[in-house]
């Protein structure tokens, strides 16, 4: 089977340079504010800069540059990425705060052993991710982000 294909796809190409860049630039940004280095921040959702954000924007400007704005590729990609910076300060921002919220009560209840047994309901509600969702400037900077490196990428083609 001959991969050449992934590396011959300029769609490809800027959205892996993208997620990288992105989740380097996020993880320094957070060993910056917390003074310590977090390796699950190479991979980790939320932050800042939104690398979702950043990838759809990315692949939006070059099926911009490559096929125009008339083209289904441009919209269908214009409307990913409508939807995906939707949802990131949406949805996942809000799924974000639910986490929290279950990880305290969960952590309440263990403190507060009256009728509940700790271990039970850490094996029954384990520790939930609360980094899920971004703030709008989160999504903005990594729209910008996405849009940079996209038009680096169009001038280096």
């Amino acid at each position: 089977m001959n991969l050449s294909f992934l590396i011959s796809n300029p769609i490809i190409n800027v959205s892996v340079v993208t997620w990288i860049v992105a989740q380097a630039l996020k993880t320094v940004i957070d060993a910056i504010q917390h003074r310590q280095f977090d390796r699950r921040r190479l991979a980790g959702a939320g932050g800042m800069p939104s690398t979702h954000s950043a990838v759809t924007c990315a692949v939006l400007l070059t099926s911009y540059y490559l096929y125009g704005f008339s083209s289904a590729i441009f919209a269908l990609s214009f409307v990913l990425a409508l939807i995906v910076m939707y949802d990131a300060t949406g949805v996942r921002w809000a799924a974000g705060l639910h986490a929290k919220a279950i990880n305290h009560i969960v952590k309440y209840l263990g403190e507060n052993d009256g009728e509940v047994d700790r271990q039970e309901l850490q094996n029954l509600i384990p520790q939930l991710n609360e980094s899920l969702g971004h703030r709008q400037i989160e999504v903005a900077c990594g729209a910008l982000l996405g849009f940079a490196i996209a038009l680096i990428a169009n001038f280096l083609r």
